[in-house]
């Protein structure tokens, strides 16, 4: 029995991490604020990470085979973990992001490489407990965040850069909805005028994923994406298929807001790391008819 320790994952596919870990025999810690219950199963312990001693004073004696660490933000939330679990696990699993690539703009998918985080510099003094500042700054917090467990190399750490997250009828970030509400009324769709391809993943994938990667030995980066990148006309045409009488309309802007999952630079990455390492990828355009199902139901 493994003892694994997972920080936030109460909802999306840290729920299901967690559902994964659970059904494998695992003996799962989850450590949260209290604002909800985890999955049956686990042992739950209530603190704030942001509060050094609060984590100590919850976690008690307990040591772990791996954390998982699901909302880590910020290079004060890593330094604050790293001096916690330095001697309480043999490896510490970061969730982190495409958005840390978001300085690159090639056609060609980027690898992990791209971004050293032993190379970035770390600012803990910056306003990061500020939400519109943590918010403008997403890529860059988990750019530091990695820097801080780059920075000691006896610290085994893993950095999973996970792609844009589609699927499941939990998905709470709205996107998808986004552009069947305007689908369905044929309404313009804001895209810049030149639009690029991104790459993506199935939420049960990056569930899939996350659970490989905790019964693993690797660290240190590692890009999650499935196979191949859409585009946003391939997003609202899966879309459209589930809604007959539905019309795309993509409108090209120079500036201002454009619409979820359309880009002004590729977001694509490279995942032959993780498929060397031995990964079974899907096809996106295989699963996103399902991931769209799931999402907007059979009756929208």
């Amino acid at each position: 029995m493994r003892e694994i320790c997972v920080i936030g994952g109460n909802r999306y596919f840290g729920k299901r991490l967690i559902a994964r870990l659970v059904a494998a025999g695992d003996r799962v810690t989850v450590v949260n604020r209290g604002s909800s219950a985890p999955p049956a199963g686990t042992v739950h312990l209530i603190a704030d990470r942001d509060d050094e001693q609060s984590l100590r004073e919850a976690l008690g004696p307990r040591v772990f085979d791996v954390v998982v660490d699901q909302v880590c933000y910020t290079p004060r939330q890593a330094e604050i973990a790293r001096r916690v679990f330095a001697e309480r696990t043999r490896r510490y699993v970061m969730t982190s992001t495409v958005e840390v690539y978001e300085h690159e703009d090639t056609a060609e998918p980027v690898g992990e490489g791209a971004v050293d985080p032993r190379a970035v510099a770390v600012d803990a003094g910056l306003p990061w407990e500020e939400t519109e500042f943590l918010d403008a700054h997403y890529g860059e917090g988990k750019r530091q965040a990695e820097a801080v467990f780059a920075a000691a190399p006896a610290f085994p750490y893993v950095a999973v850069r996970v792609a844009h997250v589609l699927g499941g009828d939990d998905d709470f970030t709205g996107r998808l909805e986004h552009y069947a509400d305007r689908v369905r009324a044929g309404r313009p769709i804001a895209v810049p005028a030149v639009n690029h391809p991104a790459t993506y993943i199935h939420v049960e994938e990056i569930a899939d994923f996350m659970f490989w990667t905790v019964g693993e030995e690797f660290t240190g980066p590692v890009n999650a994406a499935s196979h191949g990148s859409l585009t946003t006309r391939e997003l609202c045409e899966a879309i459209g298929a589930r809604l007959p009488g539905g019309r795309t309309v993509l409108e090209p802007v120079e500036t201002g807001e454009v619409s979820p999952f359309s880009f002004r630079r590729s977001y694509g990455m490279d995942n032959s790391r993780a498929a060397r390492l031995g990964f079974p990828f899907g096809e996106a355009r295989e699963w996103l008819p399902r991931a769209v199902a799931e999402t907007l139901g059979t009756d929208r």
